[in-house]
């Protein structure tokens, strides 16, 4: 069996090896994710193998006020702008540096850019937990915040294009 695509999570994919080498990162898929599924409080995309989680991400609705916002983003918006919040994105150790986050990166940028197409999001935003964290999303076009750098949002014209090429 190889890799999966992203789904949803639920009750039978398998979390417990899961380490990603972020404590935060590992408990919050262990403990949280499923109840915030339950809960409605955020929707966790998993990849698997033989079942077992090696990466997933999760996704909340939000608003950030325009003034913690870069340029591009706070740009003809309301205060506050309506955002589509990266809460989580992690891969096991064992499966990094095989392009598992850009994929699960990929993924979060189509399914915002669907529910984009129902509601108003002006940007994908995510609060990285470290300066390399940080530094894969400035990688993929991310801007910081100018009010905290470990805040970081891409456009969502800015995401289309900097997935389809």
């Amino acid at each position: 069996m190889g890799i999966s695509a992203p789904c949803p999570i639920d009750y039978t994919h398998n979390a417990t090896s899961f380490d990603c080498g972020n404590t935060t990162l590992n408990d919050w898929l262990q403990r949280r994710a499923i109840k915030n599924e339950s809960s409605g409080a955020s929707r966790t995309f998993v990849v698997c193998y033989d079942n077992c989680i090696i990466g997933y991400y999760s996704l909340a609705v939000g608003a950030v006020t325009r003034d913690d916002t870069p340029g591009k983003v706070r740009r003809n918006m309301p205060d506050p702008v309506p955002v589509m919040v990266l809460g989580r994105l992690a891969v096991d150790a064992n499966w990094q540096g095989k392009q598992i986050g850009d994929g699960l990166l990929k993924d979060a940028i189509l399914r915002t850019i669907t529910v984009a197409e129902q509601a108003g999001i002006r940007a994908l935003l995510v609060h990285a937990l470290s300066d390399k964290a940080r530094s894969f999303y400035q990688h993929c076009g991310f801007h910081e915040s100018p009010t905290n750098d470990m805040t970081l949002m891409i456009t969502l014209n800015e995401a289309r294009r900097a997935i389809s090429g």
